[in-house]
């Protein structure tokens, strides 16, 4: 593909894609300074590489739960992917086996987490908002059943964000028609095709018959989680929960350690991309902060376009890092294909990266190859 780097395929997603889907991936809540933040956060961190290191046999594979992956890297939890592309979720799921790296199944994606399982075999992880007790507990046997390796329970979303974007367009299931969107698909006749051959995304975890109450669906479209979700009840999906678990959408120290004490697997430092909380913490800067956790991985997302991006976050601690619009980008410019690139390319970076740094190896990189960078230098 022609594309060299995310941000390429960024703007070509921008052309391909009608306003309004596009402002639904792109947007943040607010004024959007914490989905800006999440950008900014990785310059403001310099490297300083060593020299006259054996570079004959660099390694970028690291090891999560025990098993090789290409690079730092998993494919993040997002949710209506086939608005961007049809079977979206199996695109992603392929993409990410071909690289090397798992991927992880929203809750709120477009095919059903047993037709994923059924018609991919790379690693697959299950990331469950939890919406009502009952159901929770139903989509946990279901991806225990599937095979599902780990479940990431996310906990930052008792309320949906205001993005502002989405308002204006207004952004919603079922798309609600106006001549300003009829003319947005017109001007966007690939996209048009597609959604006329494949139609617009559905729930696929959830049917009239698996949910019957209408409430229920409108709170996973709102991606509102029970408001009385508390630790005791994180505490039961653990106890029901065999495999690997890790926390997404913690940030403060506390809750950090908390989860750790109550035998979590580790977390994801993550402020949902700027789509929750505006002026919210930026997930590399909690990172620096940080302490070792010796057998509690964490993980970061948030504002990833560069595989020398990936290199910081785990210099700085990270076991990987999740990647969510940087995939989505390839998915909108060709599906798998594109994906594919879009990973291919950060993987490349990353390897790059390592080289220039003078570090052989994934396991060896660490905070002395990095620095903060100083008033004078900028971000």
């Amino acid at each position: 593909m022609k594309w060299v780097s995310v941000y390429e395929m960024r703007r070509q997603a921008r052309r391909t894609l009608p306003k309004m889907v596009y402002d639904y991936l792109e947007g943040g809540a607010l004024d959007e300074r914490t989905l800006r933040g999440n950008l900014a956060s990785y310059q403001n961190w310099r490297f300083m590489p060593r020299r006259l290191i054996d570079l004959s046999a660099v390694r970028p594979e690291t090891s999560m739960f025990g098993q090789d992956i290409a690079f730092p890297a998993v494919v993040a939890p997002t949710g209506l992917n086939s608005l961007f592309w049809p079977r979206a979720d199996l695109a992603l799921a392929r993409a990410a086996q071909r690289c090397g790296i798992p991927f992880t199944l929203s809750t709120a994606s477009s095919m059903s987490l047993e037709q994923v399982a059924e018609l991919s075999s790379g690693r697959l992880w299950f990331q469950l908002y939890v919406i009502e007790p009952g159901l929770a507990l139903s989509l946990v046997e279901r991806a225990k059943a599937a095979g599902y390796e780990c479940l990431v329970v996310t906990v930052d979303v008792v309320a949906n964000g205001k993005r502002e974007r989405d308002l204006r367009n207004g952004f919603g299931l079922p798309v609600r028609y106006s001549l300003r969107t009829l003319w947005d698909g017109l001007c966007h006749p690939a996209w048009s095709w597609r959604y006329l051959r494949h139609g617009l995304p559905v729930l696929g975890n959830f049917n009239a018959s698996r949910v019957p109450s209408p409430e229920a669906r409108a709170a996973l479209l709102r991606r509102s989680m029970d408001e009385s979700f508390d630790w005791a009840a994180l505490d039961a999906i653990r106890q029901n929960w065999p495999g690997k678990m890790l926390v997404k959408g913690v940030l403060h120290p506390d809750d950090i350690e908390r989860c750790r004490k109550m035998g979590m697997d580790g977390v994801v430092l993550s402020n949902h991309g700027g789509r929750q909380l505006d002026d919210t913490c930026m997930p590399l800067d909690v990172l620096a902060q940080l302490s070792p956790m010796p057998g509690f991985d964490i993980l970061v997302d948030g504002g990833i376009r560069r595989g020398s991006d990936i290199a910081k976050a785990v210099a700085l601690g990270a076991r990987a890092v999740m990647l969510g619009r940087a995939a989505l980008y390839g998915l909108a410019c060709g599906g798998e294909a594109g994906v594919s690139h879009a990973l291919s390319l950060l993987q490349e970076e990353y390897r790059n990266t390592l080289v220039q740094l003078g570090c052989p190896d994934t396991a060896l990189l660490d905070a002395g190859y990095v620095r903060r960078a100083t008033s004078a230098e900028g971000p």
